[in-house]
């Protein structure tokens, strides 16, 4: 994970074109999406994180956007309720 405050802009950019900036995510939030998403988009530079994958994103706790990511959000939204409604 790479905070965008952290990097110039053509650091990004050369990120990007080599693949190893794949995901973007939000570090308060912690949901991450595409590079193409509007909610990405307008969030502060500050609270922006870069992923190299999906699995780093999720490694880290960070959930699928529901906005640009609705079929990983489903899938982790079902699986977070069933695990929260198992008896303890």
């Amino acid at each position: 994970m790479e905070q965008h405050s952290f990097l110039s802009e053509s650091t990004v950019w050369l990120g990007i074109k080599n693949e190893r900036i794949v995901f973007g995510g939000n570090k308060n939030l912690k949901i991450y999406g595409t590079l193409k998403c509007a909610s990405g988009k307008s969030m502060k530079r500050e609270n922006r994180v870069f992923f190299s994958s999906e699995k780093e994103a999720l490694s880290l706790g960070y959930r699928p956007c529901g906005h640009c990511m609705k079929k990983a959000y489903q899938k982790w939204k079902n699986g977070f309720i069933q695990q929260s409604n198992r008896p303890k």
